[in-house]
């Protein structure tokens, strides 16, 4: 089988994603004019223009999605439950316990007991939302079933809406966790229903002009790149909004990410080997284990903000869960590629 990322973006990935993060703080340092200006084009604590840049990177692969494959998910139900179970009874509450360990007992010299509860706060918040949009990219990258990813992403989705608050205000302790539904609901909408839409009648309206062929071999190789590029120009955006909180708190930042580093690789593990020992194909296995892995950053970025403040620790740990999540979401995804061979 040909290996995917043989393209120049592809290829060298993780350069890109690394200059990209750079050239995001250093505009919101030295030229914040200009996050300043996005910042205006938001909605329901969602960015406009970062959505958009989500939407090029989601459409590319929803144009893969052949809608009769769709209806034959129900036949192979193993891979839903790896994902519901995963996200839903395992991911929250060893986030939870890995954070608390960590920010609560072994960093307690280095970070204050109000701004370590902040901290963990925050990380549960990033726990408790499963991937919605990056997860497609993943899949991309990884060669997963566009048709079963995209059933995976979607029942998430449906059990975010009244799953999430209760598990957040259990880990918390917090009865008036109050989760901005509209942010919910548009990021929904965004990510999933308009590209989904757009691809099918542009796969529809093709296929019927050109044929299945054309469509195949020409029209889907027109879109290879766009996928990276709008992630690339994603983590320009993201991190210009965020390069103050980052460069004020270099050290708080490292002791943050060692929990979530530890916490996404764990989760990973646990989805990946348990489609293993259950003989899922890998274009489903690898999807699976990288929904759980991932984090739904834009909803809990929203909550924490709303919840504790812009400037809150709970912000800042959401902030360092975008920071973290690209480059080792990078790795997994070269794990995932280099034991392919091990699954049927």
């Amino acid at each position: 089988m040909a290996k995917k990322g043989l393209s120049l973006f592809e290829r060298y990935l993780s350069i890109w994603v690394a200059l990209c993060i750079v050239a995001g703080v250093l505009i919101g340092q030295y030229i914040p004019s200009i996050p300043k200006f996005l910042s205006r084009m938001e909605y329901a604590h969602v960015s406009i223009p970062v959505a958009v840049l989500i939407w090029l990177m989601i459409y590319p692969m929803m144009l893969k999605i052949d809608f009769s494959s769709v209806k034959k998910i129900g036949q192979k139900p193993k891979g839903l439950i790896v994902t519901w179970v995963t996200n839903w009874l395992i991911k929250p509450f060893t986030m939870y316990l890995i954070a608390y360990f960590f920010l609560k007992i072994v960093f307690k010299a280095y970070i204050p007991e109000n701004l370590s509860t902040e901290y963990l706060a925050g990380a549960v918040l990033l726990g408790a939302a499963p991937c919605t949009a990056m997860v497609f990219v993943w899949s991309y990258l990884t060669n997963g079933d566009p048709a079963y990813t995209l059933v995976q992403v979607a029942t998430n989705d449906l059990i975010i809406l009244f799953a999430f608050t209760p598990i957040v205000a259990f880990l918390l302790g917090v009865s008036n966790v109050r989760v901005p539904y509209d942010t919910l609901i548009l990021s929904t909408i965004l990510f999933v229903v308009i590209p989904l839409t757009f691809g099918y009648f542009t796969r529809k309206r093709v296929i019927a002009s050109k044929g299945i062929d054309y469509f195949e071999n020409v029209f889907l190789k027109k879109f290879d790149n766009i996928t990276i590029i709008g992630l690339l120009l994603t983590l320009v955006i993201i991190f210009s909004f965020q390069g103050e909180i980052i460069v004020n708190n270099p050290f708080h930042i490292l002791l943050i990410a060692v929990p979530l580093t530890i916490q996404t690789f764990l989760i990973f593990f646990i989805a990946y080997g348990w489609s293993k020992v259950w003989k899922l194909p890998h274009d489903i296995a690898a999807p699976a284990a990288m929904i759980g892995a991932s984090n739904f950053f834009e909803l809990a970025v929203a909550v924490a903000i709303s919840l504790f403040g812009l400037t809150s620790g709970a912000a800042l740990a959401t902030v360092v869960g975008v920071l973290t999540e690209v480059p080792i979401m990078l790795t997994l995804v070269r794990i995932a590629n280099a034991t392919r061979s091990y699954f049927s």
